[in-house]
């Protein structure tokens, strides 16, 4: 009996050579639709589902394949005397290669299609034939990307594939299907404000490129991108420089993040996915220079961010620092003439990132899921618990601060004045650490500046030595069991003190 092989694809990429060297072989190839015509013009000899299944195709190809003739010869287990006996006796023949890929779902969902034809891409018979093979991976070949069919051909002309190779196209095969899935379950959900966090999350992520290694060279690493979206940082483009590395795109998320939560036009310095300056200033160009001056000497090396396009004054403000990556929504053709000159510095574009939805971390054997963080307290929403009210211009800047804060590293403490940083503490397990560091990074420009913490001071000891440096006001979310004692120095050193009743920690 000759080798039989099913083939029905959406991408029809290779697939005429391919069954062209399946009939070479002497296969009898079997197709549905649109993969026979594209083979039978080819000129190999092709033979109709329906012809095997003795059933036209049904409810506009709706159904077609789901029939024993056709799955009966799919999982049938070689092996097993019991089934081929039951093959015979119905008259179905085995099948023994399965190419298959799926409906172009996610390419009409992004379209702006209706639902009535998002719906017709959800594929029914595509993956309940790549199950059924990648299954009986022990028997049959499964194959569903084009890439892999020239090294099948080569196994089969060798003498047939072996089932490490089976194994692993089956792996291929199920993880194609669950990238699929993920991508229709993600469309159901769009929009939709559960009441309760999913008990369930399929996560659907396709491998856009490999990177040269991760956070360390010894570390694998690729650059991926979530079915149904645009792509890491919303289709973020390199329009020039270096590979992006792993750590880049990590900091890029991160000034980005801050830069879209701040007023425009706003710059953001980032080193090792900290904020080490930012500011809102009248023009971009102002914006990076304030942020610079909040810590020149971690500049260098980081990645910056803007919340508008980049204009020439901007990137020509940035030509005497080095600078990894910088990120913006667009590029004015100056600004991109002022940088061609740079060859080592990756300048990306990438729209500013949408608020809301859900975070995924994963942790060991499982995962970590939570809204996402983002600061929505506004100056009415919060308290004066000092005797001095704030100033005008100190609460711009608390206000300014408290945005920042929420995207430092906890303990987070950051110091600004006139809409900038100068100094920042982060990610140290002693919140007055914080203080100190801040305070050090700062030098006399912290003297009438203003501080944020991310968390409630649970002792006065922070709020002692911001005094020393000369912070004149403090936002905070309050909620310490000392709340009375470190209002109570605040008081004591004069000055103003704002509870907003929410923390912002960023582990």
């Amino acid at each position: 009996m000759s080798p039989r092989a099913l083939v029905s694809v959406s991408d029809k990429t290779g697939v005429a050579e391919l069954a062209r060297g399946l009939a070479d072989l002497g296969f009898e190839i079997v197709s549905t639709g649109s993969t026979a015509n594209a083979i039978r013009e080819d000129g190999v000899k092709v033979r109709e589902v329906s012809e095997v299944t003795g059933s036209p195709e049904m409810m506009d190809g709706r159904v077609k394949t789901l029939h024993p003739a056709i799955h009966g010869g799919i999982l049938a287990d070689r092996s097993n005397p019991g089934h081929m006996k039951e093959l015979e006796q119905y008259g179905f023949a085995p099948i023994d290669l399965v190419v298959v890929n799926l409906y172009p779902f996610e390419r009409t969902a992004s379209s702006g299609a209706s639902d009535d034809e998002v719906v017709e891409q959800i594929d029914i018979g595509g993956p309940t034939l790549i199950r059924a093979a990648a299954k009986n991976f022990r028997s049959v070949t499964v194959v569903v990307s084009p890439e892999r069919y020239d090294e099948v051909l080569q196994s089969l002309k060798a003498g047939g594939t072996d089932e490490g190779m089976r194994r692993s196209l089956a792996s291929d095969a199920f993880e194609h299907v669950a990238t699929y899935d993920a991508a229709i379950a993600a469309w159901f959900a769009r929009g939709r404000r559960a009441e309760q966090l999913p008990a369930g999350r399929a996560l659907g992520l396709e491998r856009v490129s490999e990177l040269r290694y991760g956070e360390n060279p010894h570390q694998r690493a690729a650059l991926y991108r979530e079915v149904l979206s645009p792509g890491p940082l919303g289709g973020a483009e390199v329009l020039q420089g270096k590979e992006m590395s792993f750590n880049n795109w990590l900091d890029a998320e991160a000034a980005r993040a801050l830069a879209a939560a701040l007023d425009p036009p706003a710059a953001v310095i980032v080193k090792h996915h900290n904020p080490c300056g930012a500011a809102a200033a009248g023009s971009g160009a102002a914006a990076y220079r304030a942020a610079f001056e909040s810590d020149t000497v971690s500049a260098f090396g980081g990645v910056v961010a803007f919340n508008t396009e980049l204009d020439e004054e901007a990137a020509r403000a940035m030509a005497e620092v080095f600078t990894e990556v910088v990120i913006a929504p667009g590029y004015a053709p100056g600004a991109l003439k002022e940088f061609a000159g740079k060859k080592n510095l990756r300048v990306v574009r990438a729209p500013l990132p949408e608020t809301g939805g859900l975070e995924i971390r994963p942790i060991e054997g499982g995962g970590l899921i939570q809204d996402a963080d983002a600061v929505t307290e506004a100056r009415d929403e919060m308290k004066v618990v000092s005797k001095r009210e704030p100033t005008d211009e100190e609460w711009a800047d608390l206000l300014f601060a408290w945005t920042v804060a929420a995207r430092v590293k906890s303990n987070a403490i950051v110091f600004a004045s006139g809409r900038a940083t100068v100094g920042v503490g982060a990610g140290q397990m002693s919140r007055v650490d914080s203080v100190e560091i801040a305070s050090r990074k700062a030098g006399e420009r912290s003297r009438g500046a203003v501080m944020a913490s991310d968390a409630f001071f649970p002792f006065r000891d922070g709020i002692d030595k911001a005094a020393e440096a000369g912070i004149a006001a403090v936002i905070q979310p309050g909620g310490s069991v000392r709340d009375e004692e470190v209002v109570s120095a605040a008081d004591g050193h004069g000055m103003a003190m704002v509870f907003t009743g929410r923390r912002h920690f960023r582990h």
